[in-house]
C-alpha cells in the first residue's frame, strides 16, 4: 500500500510516498481504507520538528503523519462488535492517516450517519473537537456572552463560529476581507478584518477570546477581553507567551490540547447530519501531493479544511 512518511524533520519535501507493508490486525482493531485524511497545522508542525507532536515521535522515524481520518472498514478483529466490513467510520488516530490503508483501534473510530458526506466527516474530528473543547471545556462559554475568534475562516475557526453561535453567544470573528461574507454566512454577528488595527482596537470588549493564531497576534488580542474575561489559546508553541500577556492584565488564561472523546464526535456528526454544522472543504489533494498540501496549510490563509484523498 502507498503511504506518505517522513524520515527526518524538515520542510514539506521530507514527505515521501513509499510502498509500505500491510500491518497485522489485533483482536480489538479494524482495517480502514482511507477515503480522506484531514491536513492540519499540527501535521506540518510535527513534520517540521516543532511542538509536542515532534517530541512524541522523534525516536520513531520514519513516521507517517495524519491524525484525522474517514474511511471504509475493510476488516475487523475478532473482538470488534461495533463495525462490519463496508461500514463508514471516522475519528482521531495517533498518526498514520496519510496511508491508503491503516489499522486503528476500534474505540478510536465512530460510525457515520448516512447524511454526513465523506469529505465533511474527514475534516470534522480534529478541528471539531478542538473547537468544541476550546469553547466549552476550557472557555466555559455561556449563552449571552461575547466571544472573539481569531482565524475565524480557518479549519478550527469556521467550526468554532458555528458552534459558538449554537451555544447562544454573540460571535465576533477576525478574518481577511475576502472571507467576510463566508464567515457571516456561518453565523458571525460581527466580522473584523484582522489587517485593520484600528478596527480591531475598536472591538467592544469580549468575555472570551479563542486565540487560534498565537504569537504576537494572540498577545495583542488579550487587550480586547473584559477585565473579568477568559483567554483560551490553541497553538501550543506560543501558549506560554499569550498566557503571560493575558495574566498580566488579570485575565484567566489557559492553553489546551484536544482530547479524544467519542461522545463529542457523535455529537458533531449528528450536528452535520441535521444541517446545524457544516465543514467547508476548500481543496482535496491526491496522496502523492501531500507536500503541496503542507505548503498550503503553512501559508496560513486556508478557508476551512484541506484534505488528502486515499
Amino acid at each position: 500500500m502507498k503511504q506518505l512518511v517522513i524520515s527526518a524533520f524538515g520542510g514539506p519535501e521530507q514527505l515521501t510516498l513509499v510502498e509500505a507493508e500491510h500491518p497485522p490486525l489485533a483482536a480489538n482493531q479494524l482495517r480502514l481504507k482511507m477515503l480522506y485524511a484531514g491536513v492540519n497545522p499540527i501535521d506540518a508542525k510535527t513534520r517540521a520538528g516543532l511542538g509536542w507532536g515532534a517530541q512524541a515521535i522523534k525516536d520513531s522515524l520514519p513516521w507517517s503523519p495524519g491524525f484525522e481520518v474517514m474511511g471504509e472498514v475493510l476488516e475487523v478483529g475478532s473482538e470488534v462488535c461495533r463495525f462490519l466490513p463496508g461500514d463508514r467510520a471516522f475519528g482521531l488516530v495517533r498518526g498514520g492517516a496519510y496511508s491508503e490503508e491503516l489499522v486503528v483501534n476500534c474505540d478510536e473510530m465512530m460510525p457515520l450517519p448516512d447524511e454526513v458526506p465523506d469529505d465533511m466527516a474527514a475534516g470534522l474530528a480534529l478541528a471539531g473537537t478542538t473547537a468544541w473543547q476550546g469553547l466549552t471545556r476550557h472557555g466555559a462559554l455561556q449563552a449571552g456572552e461575547r466571544i472573539l475568534i481569531s482565524a475565524a475562516a480557518g479549519g478550527v475557526g469556521h467550526l468554532a463560529v458555528q458552534l459558538a453561535r449554537g451555544l447562544g453567544a454573540t460571535v465576533v470573528a477576525l478574518a481577511s476581507s475576502g472571507n467576510h461574507d463566508f464567515v457571516k454566512g456561518l453565523g458571525a454577528d460581527e466580522v473584523v478584518d484582522y489587517h485593520d488595527e484600528a478596527a480591531v482596537a475598536a472591538i467592544e470588549p469580549v468575555d472570551l477570546l479563542l486565540d487560534l493564531v498565537g504569537g504576537t497576534s494572540g498577545e495583542s488580542l488579550v487587550s480586547q477581553v473584559k477585565p473579568s474575561g477568559r483567554v483560551v489559546t490553541v497553538p501550543t508553541i506560543t501558549a506560554d507567551k499569550v498566557i503571560a500577556a493575558a495574566k498580566a492584565r488579570g485575565l484567566n488564561a489557559t492553553g489546551m490540547l484536544k482530547e479524544s472523546d467519542s461522545e463529542q464526535l457523535a455529537m458533531l456528526a449528528k450536528a452535520v447530519a441535521e444541517g446545524r454544522l457544516r465543514v467547508e472543504v476548500s481543496q482535496v489533494f491526491d496522496l502523492a501531493d501531500g507536500a503541496e498540501a503542507h505548503r498550503q496549510i503553512e501559508a496560513g490563509h486556508t478557508r476551512g479544511k484541506l484534505l488528502l484523498r486515499g
